[in-house]
């Protein structure tokens, strides 16, 4: 690129990133303080920088168990959601039947819907179940909200892919399964890879179906630092660093997925 193009380039995209990681340097240099210096004043970097916040969270089971437990009902939830929303997004991209669109219109606009809405129902139908507190309670009740946005992201990869590759699979012997994970699946990679991305940020966000559903066993880190207190009394060095922490898994999905999901943000379409 020439200089003469550098100087034309606006710095308008350069000052809202940098704005944008000022909370998270503040989280980060916070977590790397103790409260006394927290409390002692304004300071742009960590005086004396200690680990003594994250040697807490990771020694104690009723800190670290909250990431794993989070861990284990969103993964959960992403492989359910995908599941399901494969085989239905396929069929809504191949065919066409009685209220077809109508329904896939609703699917997006039951998406819009807040989830303390069914907190109340969710509480009563998993209480009867005996599924409080279980992994598999809130995955269930995310997956009312993940599936169908990931049947709308899926619908738009698949209808990219041309019916003829349906056809010429089907001549040359693949089965529905052979044809699916040999065929459309690599297809669209990108898709599924972008479905997983959303899912799991929603899933590992959410707070209050997961806080309701849960009480011991299976307590999300989220709802453990909600309970530890108030922002002006709580160990706000200590929840610094559990909430430097909820990022890493954030981080690493999007190391791994960067080119699929790259290349599904900008391919996708909704029709």
């Amino acid at each position: 690129m020439k200089l003469s193009s550098l100087r034309k380039l606006s710095p308008a995209p350069a000052i809202y990133v940098a704005l944008l990681m000022v909370p998270i340097y503040w989280l980060l240099i916070m977590s790397f303080k103790t409260n006394a210096e927290i409390g002692g004043g304004l300071t742009l970097f960590p005086h004396n920088p200690t680990l003594a916040n994250y040697k807490a969270i990771l020694s104690d089971p009723s800190w670290y168990m909250g990431y794993v437990n989070a861990a284990i009902y969103v993964s959960m939830n992403v492989v359910i959601s995908i599941a399901v929303a494969i085989p239905a997004a396929y069929a809504f991209s191949r065919y066409r039947f009685f209220g077809s669109r109508t329904l896939f219109f609703w699917f997006l606009a039951f998406r819009m819907m807040a989830p303390p809405i069914l907190l109340v129902p969710f509480v009563q139908i998993f209480s009867e179940f005996q599924l409080i507190d279980t992994h598999i309670a809130v995955a269930i009740a995310h997956c009312f909200f993940n599936v169908p946005i990931a049947i709308w992201i899926l619908e738009g990869f698949m209808s990219s892919v041309p019916r003829e590759m349906d056809e010429n699979a089907k001549a040359d012997g693949y089965g529905v399964i052979g044809f699916f994970t040999r065929i459309l699946l690599p297809q669209i990679a990108p898709g599924i890879a972008a479905t997983a991305f959303f899912c799991f940020m929603f899933s590992w966000i959410e707070m209050l179906l997961a806080n309701a559903l849960t009480t011991v066993h299976a307590k999300p880190i989220s709802a453990i630092m909600s309970r530890a207190g108030s922002v002006l009394s709580a160990n706000i060095a200590l929840l610094s660093a559990a909430s430097v922490l909820t990022l890493i898994p954030g981080i690493i999905l999007v190391i791994f997925v960067r080119n699929h999901l790259a290349r599904g943000l900008s391919m996708g379409q909704v029709r």
